[in-house]
């Protein structure tokens, strides 16, 4: 008789779980799409409408801790930790972009996966702005911003990263090298 006992309670835990994880997946995704909004307002200089993207990414993956409370298995949900990683690199880009540096992010539940991830994935977001002003020849803009992908690159260097992180780094290197190509076609052209 424990046997049914036993798999009703393991039933019952196993749906909530499911349809919390059902739940997060959504919202996850939602705050994903804000996101990725907020960089694409970001390039077209639009930082009123970015300010409210990352407004509505933060509000949804906030809103998602009941659930980790709930259960911590389910903050490793891919789908929640590729919005928060998305999310980290939007702020960390509007933050570029309204202050000319990074620094934490406060209004969201940051783990340190999320940060690296988020800034290796901004050298690619800063690198396409650079090749942006390089072309609208704001070189000494496009300059500072290739001084920041340089001191990324140099602070993680520090990291022994290693899977998925060590391929994102890698990624954040080939960003850097060609935004020093994009900077140095720009000044030989130019003598």
């Amino acid at each position: 008789m424990s046997k049914v006992k036993l798999f009703s309670q393991l039933k019952k835990e196993y749906d909530h779980y499911y349809l919390s994880r059902q739940k997060i997946i959504g919202v996850a995704n939602d705050a994903l799409a804000s996101s990725k909004q907020a960089i694409f307002s970001l390039h077209r200089d639009d930082l009123k409408e970015a300010e409210k993207l990352l407004l509505t990414a933060e509000k949804k993956l906030s809103s998602l801790r009941k659930y980790f409370n709930q259960n911590l298995f389910l903050e490793d949900e891919g789908a929640y930790r590729a919005a928060v990683e998305e999310y980290a690199e939007a702020k960390l880009f509007w933050q570029v972009m309204t202050k000319g540096k990074i620094d934490f992010i406060k209004n969201v539940n940051m783990y340190f996966a999320g940060y690296l991830g988020g800034l290796c994935d901004l050298t690619g977001e800063l690198l396409r702005k650079i090749i942006l002003l390089a072309t609208a020849e704001k070189f000494k803009e496009a300059q500072k911003l290739k001084e920041i992908v340089a001191d990324i690159v140099a602070q993680m260097i520090k990291f022994n990263l290693t899977g998925y992180l060590r391929n994102k780094f890698d990624a954040a290197k080939h960003n850097l090298r060609k935004a020093e190509e994009v900077l140095y076609d720009v000044k030989m052209r130019r003598h």
